[in-house]
């Protein structure tokens, strides 16, 4: 079997590339061969005994798609795009990149003749008010930003180029990342790792919105096993709306300073200071809280319960099991 990840140099696509190469296999064929591509460097896992082939480019740049498709992957990963807060800054670079830079490879496929199985990283940012108290699967997609237009955009595009038999698509909505490990990055929802991170490594962290701000989070382990999962599922499973919201924790800030507090006490969870940030909040404000994800469950996706789980995997994962005190 031959992958392709796109966005491979970020952090779930080096996390997904990792899980592929332990395991060797996806969906019981034997993983061959390893594509990588990213707008920055891609390193090549060093225990993959494969080839594996490595490129730095933008997907909407002409021809990029193109070549990274020329090999026809069995499985495409499209990770790929600019984050939530950099897109709403820089209009035009957002629909560059995360709308043209997916278009261009759906139509690399096409013109390719060939029909890979394609996993697309969509967003709950899909999602628009007004909101209900959950979110059901046959909610309506009103995307109050720019990123989550271009999501919903690109899910749309996804759905047709599968009905069309061009590809055979599945696109999964994430929800909030965290704790993602690393340094912060331009995502509006960066804060909701940066306020867990930080803290556990003994230093400060920022809070752009109040503590009653509710959203839904998922760990990186639980966001590469949603990838694994949503490869293996068939046409038949997935039915006709092949677009669906992954399960999560959905909590507080507030609950989620308390679940710190819990699993590394009050020294720590004192390292976060509130300082309203208005743009953050505007975005933020326009994201869904709570979703059913009934779908995704009844598929077999699987992710944390409590916030408790989320912060004990990255302490795991990243810290080696110790906290700074």
């Amino acid at each position: 079997m031959h992958i392709l990840v796109t966005g491979a140099a970020g952090m779930i696509g080096r996390k997904l590339v990792a899980r592929l190469v332990k395991d060797g296999q996806l969906n019981g064929d034997a993983i061959e061969r390893l594509t990588l591509t990213d707008v920055v460097a891609t390193e090549k896992p060093t225990d993959f005994s494969g080839p594996t082939k490595t490129s730095t480019s933008d997907l909407s740049s002409p021809g990029a798609a193109a070549k990274a498709v020329a090999e026809k992957p069995d499985v495409i990963f499209h990770l790929a795009g600019v984050v939530s807060g950099e897109a709403e800054i820089d209009f035009e670079k957002g629909y560059r990149v995360n709308l043209d830079g997916t278009r261009a490879l759906l139509e690399a496929i096409r013109a390719a003749d060939y029909k890979p199985k394609v996993v697309f990283t969509s967003s709950i940012a899909v999602y628009g008010a007004p909101f209900s108290s959950s979110i059901a699967d046959d909610f309506h997609l009103t995307p109050l930003t720019s990123y989550g237009t271009q999501k919903a955009i690109s899910e749309l595009l996804l759905a047709d180029y599968t009905r069309r038999g061009f590809l055979d698509g599945v696109g999964i909505r994430l929800p909030t990342v965290c704790v993602r490990p690393g340094k912060p990055n331009k995502a509006a929802s960066g804060f909701f790792s940066g306020i867990i991170r930080e803290p556990l490594a003994g230093q400060e962290a920022l809070l752009p919105v109040a503590d009653s701000v509710r959203h839904t989070h998922a760990s990186p382990r639980a966001a590469v096993g949603f990838l694994i999962h949503a490869a293996g599922l068939t046409r038949a499973q997935l039915g006709p709306r092949i677009n669906l919201a992954m399960p999560g924790v959905s909590c507080t800030v507030g609950e989620q300073v308390e679940a710190l507090r819990r699993v590394a006490g009050d020294k720590v969870a004192a390292r976060i200071r509130r300082e309203p940030d208005e743009l953050v909040q505007h975005i933020v404000a326009g994201w869904a809280e709570r979703l059913h994800a009934t779908r995704a469950r009844d598929l077999g996706f699987k992710a944390e319960t409590a916030f408790d789980d989320i912060i004990r995997a990255h302490i795991e994962d990243e810290l080696g099991g110790k906290i700074v005190a």
